[in-house]
Order: structure tokens, then sequence, then C-alpha cells
């Protein structure tokens, strides 16, 4: 007994020890820290004051020490950001979705050399007064706008809700200048982009942020699509940044019963740590769920198609996400009216798996999208030429209604029409495979058989040469006309409409409709989607992975 006695007395001696030691080790590298911290403060602050007093040039300190701030902030991970006093609005209209304005979209036309309305947006200022795509900005009030950037033009159309201005423009369709009274009010762009009933009684529902209050739009959407008949759903979450964490729960609690924990956040302050469960009964837990993502899915949206991953509740289809698994306090006060949007934990699925940078989730089914043809491409790029944007103006003038959205197509006489227009314009681009085809003559000389084969070299150069555009709207009519269908289609029926001409050809959706009618396709990928869960749910090189 006196030996067991010492035994267990050495023993806890020894843990005590060691615990003391840990202790004053932790101390001792906290005090240590301290000390860095003050050192290098002090370096810091005798360093500006040398460069301000000697410096050959007079220093901007805002200039200077923003840019200090930013290359700190920028060591540490892309979303710790720093908001001076005139940032702030800029900060606000991040954290709720909403700006005040028209309401429209605006570009620069790079042949009049003047911005142009792209696309009023529904049910806002610019189209209730009766903007129109392509219309030429000439004067807000008394200020001339012919000779100004975009963000110039776009921050006087700006301001307090509420305000009055006058806006004089241009219509290129009829050559008139016209006025209009607009008043400026709160924009907020919608939480959905698009819902409506596909093929085969399934629901689709395109969400596009988590920022504002979504869930509610979410419930009213979901509601109307099944009393409509849906029996199956697809979530569209691509292009979707995220937002509020909270508004991720309440839309997962649609379709996951009460108090099931949807994620976990972790950090270094105890309070920066928390668990998430649903706190309501459920719409429908049994309706078949796919959930499309892409490259461009993040934050709040990664969870979402995580957590359904993860309990089994959906299938995810598209390809991986972005990758962004941190949580921020979006208003850490600082001094004379700054703000600090500051990350400070992690965020972790019901499996215990993390969302890395570069890893996201992984789908269970993965379906890439076509990828342009060069010409499209170059077509669609808004600084390069006018010719499509200056075509889908006159045809809107033109026509002053379409057929709905779903069913609208050019005609062939249509294409031809535009097709003309872009020759007469004298369009250009770069072939890739001239690209490619001038990288291997400069190989071929540097290797040194180039003079050898120089005779089919040069045959080949002159074929290449040979721009055949005529040719190559041909061979791309289909993506280019799509392309022009959705432009036009935004005129007269806005974003809704734009998403449903997309939908026709989108892969990603087909795929999904397949599975959802495919006898026991759903079932076998709910499966796959636990085995993903699985395979990632805990990193072992992670210090706050959830065991």
């Amino acid at each position: 007994m006196k030996k067991t006695f010492l035994v267990i007395l050495l023993c806890a001696a020894t843990v005590v020890g060691a615990w003391a030691q840990e202790q004053k080790n932790a101390a001792s590298g906290s005090k240590n820290h301290n000390l860095e911290v003050a050192k290098n403060l002090d370096i810091f602050n005798a360093l500006y004051k040398n460069l301000d007093l000697m410096y050959v040039d007079t220093l901007d300190a805002n200039k200077v020490l923003k840019t200090g701030i930013d290359a700190m902030l920028q060591s540490l991970d892309p979303y710790t950001e720093f908001y001076p006093e005139e940032k702030q609005k800029e900060l606000k209209q991040m954290l709720t979705g909403k700006y005040a304005g028209i309401g429209a979209l605006v570009r620069y036309h790079q042949k009049r050399k003047q911005v142009v309305i792209e696309e009023p947006y529904e049910g806002m200022p610019s189209s209730e007064v009766g903007l129109k795509k392509g219309d030429v900005i000439l004067q807000i009030d008394d200020t001339v706008m012919t000779d100004k950037s975009v963000s110039y033009v776009s921050s006087h159309l700006r301001g307090e809700p509420g305000t009055t201005f006058k806006l004089k423009i241009l219509r290129p369709s009829t050559g008139k200048k016209m006025e209009f009274k607009i008043t400026r009010r709160s924009i907020k762009m919608p939480e959905i982009t698009y819902y409506g009933m596909r093929a085969n009684k399934i629901g689709y529902i395109s969400l596009s942020t988590f920022t504002g209050e979504p869930s509610k739009a979410m419930r009213r959407a979901f509601l109307d699509l099944k009393k409509q008949g849906a029996e199956k759903l697809v979530l569209d979450l691509r292009g979707n940044g995220g937002g509020s964490l909270a508004e991720c729960v309440e839309i997962l609690n649609m379709w996951i019963p009460k108090g099931v924990k949807i994620v976990e956040t972790k950090g270094k302050m105890k309070r920066a740590g928390a668990e998430y469960r649903t706190r309501l009964e459920p719409i429908d837990t049994v309706m078949p769920l796919v959930v499309l993502v892409n490259g461009e899915t993040a934050s709040a949206s990664e969870i979402t198609s995580g957590a359904l991953q993860d309990l089994k509740r959906g299938v995810i289809i598209g390809t991986r996400t972005y990758g962004k698994g941190l949580v921020q306090v979006p208003n850490v006060d600082l001094p004379y009216n700054a703000n600090l949007k500051l990350t400070t934990s992690r965020y972790y699925l019901p499996s215990g798996r993390g969302i890395k940078m570069k890893e996201g989730i992984t789908p269970d089914v993965e379906v890439k999208p076509d990828t342009l043809a060069n010409i499209t491409l170059y077509l669609d790029r808004l600084d390069s030429t006018e010719v499509m944007l200056d075509y889908v103006v006159d045809y809107i003038a033109k026509h002053p209604t379409i057929v709905p959205a779903s069913v609208f197509h050019l005609t062939d006489a249509d294409y031809q029409d535009f097709k003309q227009r872009v020759i007469k314009a004298g369009f250009t681009y770069d072939q890739v495979s001239k690209k490619q085809f001038e990288e291997l003559i400069k190989t071929a000389k540097f290797e040194g058989y180039y003079d050898d084969a120089k005779e089919e070299f040069e045959a080949l150069k002159k074929k290449i040469d040979h721009h055949d555009l005529s040719r190559d709207l041909d061979a791309h009519r289909e993506e280019i006309q799509q392309m022009i269908e959705q432009d036009i289609v935004s005129a007269y029926y806005f974003q809704a409409g734009q998403m449903q001409v997309g939908l026709r050809t989108d892969k990603a959706l087909r795929e999904a409709e397949r599975i959802l009618t495919t006898d026991g396709e759903y079932e076998k990928l709910l499966g796959h989607a636990q085995k993903v869960a699985s395979e990632q749910s805990v990193d072992k090189n992670d210090p706050m992975s959830v065991k």
C-alpha cells in the first residue's frame, strides 16, 4: 500500500510539475510575444517618422500607411480587410446587399466613348421611368457626363434614398434626346434570380446570395413550387458567394429536422466558437434534392451544399466549390470611424470536415460547363466590341414585345442579319490556333528543324492566316445565338428571363434532371455523398479540427 501510494504521489508530483512548467512556458511565451509586439511597433513608428522627416518627397500619410495596413492584412488571409472612414458605405453595401441609386447596370461604349445603360433592373427606378438598354447618359442634373468614366457616372447615379435628380439621355434607336426625373431609393437585388417548374414535376430555384433575408424568399418559392406540384427540387447555388450563416441555417431547416447540427465554428477566442442547429420543424424532409455548385459557390453556399451532403439529404452536382471556410466579424470598430472585417474562426460541417481554400466541397457528380469558342468570348467582351450591343438595341427598338422567354428564339433571318453586321463592322479576334502556331515556329527554330520543314510551315501559315469570319460565325452559331437571345430577353423579362434562356442548354441541370427521373440513381448517389463526406471529415493536420 505504501509503495502504491508512493507511486501515485510521485505520478501526481510529476503531473503537477509538468503542468506548472507548461504554465511557466505559456507565461514566458506570452511575455515574449508581448515584447516582440511592442518592439516591432516601436520600430514601425520610428521608421515612419524618419521617412516623413527625411524622405526626398512629401509623404501622403493616408496612402502610405493604408498600403502598410493592407500589406499586413494580406499576409493573413484574403478576407480580413480594413475599411477607413471614406469606405464605410462600401462596407455597408457589402453587408446588407443594398445601395441607393436607380437600379441599373452601366457600361462604357468604346465606339461612342460614352457611358450607356447596359441593363435596367426589374422593379427599380431605372425600369419604372422607362430607361432602356443602350441609352447614352448625357447629363446628370447640371453635370455633363459625355466625357466621363463608368465609375464617375455610377457614383453620380447613386446617392441618398429619396433624393431626386434629372437624367438626360440619347436613345440611339430613335436619335432623340430625352429627360427623366428619377428619385433614388434603396436598391436590393433579388435573392432568388428565378424559380419555376421543369418537366417531370421538378422544381427549380436559383438562389444568388445569402445576404439580406433570403430564407423568407426561399420559403415562399419552395411552398409555391410544392403547390404547383413539385415532387423533386433542384437548388442552384452556382455563383452564390455566400452571406449570413444564420440565413443558411434557416434555409437548410426547410429540409432538415429540428435540432440537427448544421455547422460549428471554432477560433482562438472562446466566444468565436458556436454550434448552429436547426430550430424549427421542417417543410419537407423526403423530397429528393439536387444542388448545383461551381467554383464561385462560396462560404454559406458551401455550408449549405456540404451539410446536405454530410446529412445524406441532397446530391451535389457541378464542379468543386471555392473553398472559403473562414468566418469574419464584419464590424470591429477602430478609431476615426474606421472598421475592420476580421477573420475570427473556421467553419466545420456536421461530419467534422472543414472547408479549405482550393479544396472546397467535392461534388458527387462532376459536370464541367461547355467551353465557349474564342469568337464567342470576344463577341461577349464588353471592352472589345459593341456590335452585339448595337444589334440588340436595334432589335429591341423594332420589337415592342416578344414571346415568353422560355420559347423565344431568333429566326434564321435574324441571325443572318447579325452575321452581316459583324462582318461589316470589321470585327476581329485572336485565333488560338494562330497563337499556338507562332509558338510552334519559335520552338522549331530553336530546335533547328524549321528550315527542313519551311515549305510545310508556310503552307500551314497561309491556311491559318486566312481568317474566315463567316465560317466561324456559322460553325459556332448555337452558342453565339443563345448569347444574343439572353441579351435580348433580359430587356423584356430581366434577369429571370435571361436565366430561362441559359437553362435550355445547361449541362449540369440536364444531369440533375436525369438523376431525379432515373429509378434508383438518386438513392445510389446519396450513398456516395456519405462516402465523400466521411473521407473528408477530419484533417489530422488541423489543430482545430472537430474530433
